[in-house]
């Protein structure tokens, strides 16, 4: 949020490498303003460095002309529509905001901004990849494109991981969260989270933010766990039973994701002597495919989430992304390739102490855990889990073990 002083003194300033001006012209209810051509604008800001347009100046004079209140009700919905239809992907930092000033013959008027912070993502007008230089917005060669993707990592030469996210700092990191990391005899906190590759310059990482802080979804659109329980077949509303949305750091969004799993895992039981006990879900396996989830995602693909759904015959979990680097639905069992290394090594280090699935850490790193969801899951249902790619995302289904007393055997408790 800008002040009143602010916005003044880049309007006495003039134009720039990092801010716009535009006019905006009002007539029979309806503003004068090309969405294309603003969608263009603000994406090439996205894509340099960041920057400020601020609506209600003229641009070729600074004058302060103001908008009307209905006028700055219309230029906010159409920054908004265009920030989310007209960019891809979506632009997700920046703030929209009305601000009343007073002009040089001291008329008070009122403006329409919106910051652009500079994207961890590389991002698209209907008219190509534009980027800022001087005053004026350019098209980017090919060149140009391959260096941006390269330096923001959606080639996966830098792990995306380790990006600094826009707009945090090392407040963003809470120290309950990052002490687990660094040693607390650490004087220099800051130097430590560097070195851990928390922290790049002055910005958290996508780690860091993922790793340490309870509000990694304010930071990184949709990096959260979506669970559903559904009492049928089908995902149908009329038997949605229990929905939640696990955010948090991902160590706990896997830990609420296995409890809830675990919660609506049906156990059949033999009533005779020696008693047999059958759950419809090796948790095992679940808790493998749920940390392969959160370490395999990709992050950068900001539009999806995490997204586990349980059914009475099955259970399924999508996380966004195709395969890494050179993998197949076919070599997946035997290979050990990861998206996130950063991520990987931390969770690592975390030690399981409410739940028990046979290991000690978060993530043992020995490259066994679809062969150990495979092994467990036909174990226990006879059924082989299937994995699939539909279209950028990678659908895992586990089918349930049928009930003992399906089998004329017992009774489900």
């Amino acid at each position: 949020m800008l002040s009143k002083n602010k916005i003044l003194e880049k309007i006495d300033s003039g134009e720039t490498s990092g801010i716009e001006f535009k006019e905006v012209i009002f007539k029979n209810q309806k503003i004068r303003l090309n969405n294309h051509d603003l969608s263009n604008e603000i994406a090439a800001f996205a894509n340099h460095k960041g920057g400020i347009i601020i609506f209600g100046i003229e641009d070729k004079t600074n004058q302060i002309i103001g908008i009307d209140k209905l006028g700055i009700k219309l230029v906010i919905e159409l920054l908004s529509g265009i920030c989310h239809d007209l960019i891809e992907p979506s632009l997700v930092d920046f703030y929209i905001d009305a601000i009343e000033v007073v002009n040089g013959v001291g008329e008070n008027k009122k403006l329409v901004y919106i910051e652009i912070d500079k994207s961890l993502w590389l991002h698209k007008s209907k008219n190509g990849y534009f980027y800022r230089h001087g005053t004026s917005k350019r098209e980017m060669s090919t060149e140009h494109i391959g260096r941006l993707l390269q330096s923001r990592s959606q080639v996966r030469i830098i792990c995306f991981d380790e990006q600094a996210v826009p707009n945090t700092s090392i407040e963003t990191l809470q120290p309950d969260l990052y002490q687990r990391f660094i040693a607390h005899s650490d004087k220099d906190v800051k130097t430590s989270l560097l070195k851990r590759k928390l922290l790049n310059q002055d910005n958290a990482t996508v780690a860091g933010v993922l790793m340490c802080s309870n509000k990694s979804d304010d930071y990184l659109y949709n990096s959260f766990i979506q669970a559903v329980y559904y009492n049928g077949e089908q995902k149908d509303s009329n038997y949605q039973i229990d929905a939640k949305d696990f955010k948090g750091p991902l160590d706990k969004q896997i830990i609420d994701s296995f409890k809830f799993v675990e919660k609506y895992n049906q156990v059949s039981a033999t009533k005779e002597i020696g008693r047999l006990d059958r759950p419809q879900y090796s948790m095992k396996s679940i808790f493998e495919a749920l940390v392969n989830a959160v370490v395999h995602r990709d992050y950068s693909k900001h539009r999806s989430k995490i997204r586990l759904f349980m059914f009475r015959n099955r259970l399924e979990i999508y996380s966004p992304g195709e395969l890494a680097n050179t993998l197949t639905i076919s070599t997946l069992a035997d290979n050990q390739v990861t998206r996130n290394e950063l991520l990987s090594r931390l969770l690592s280090e975390i030690e399981l102490d409410d739940i028990k699935v046979g290991r000690r850490y978060f993530l043992e790193r020995r490259g066994e855990g679809v062969g150990i969801i495979l092994r467990e899951s036909v174990k226990l249902s006879g059924k082989k889990p299937i994995y699939e790619m539909l279209e950028e995302e990678l659908r895992l289904t586990i089918f349930a073990a049928k009930s003992l007393q399906n089998e004329g055997e017992g009774t489900i408790e």
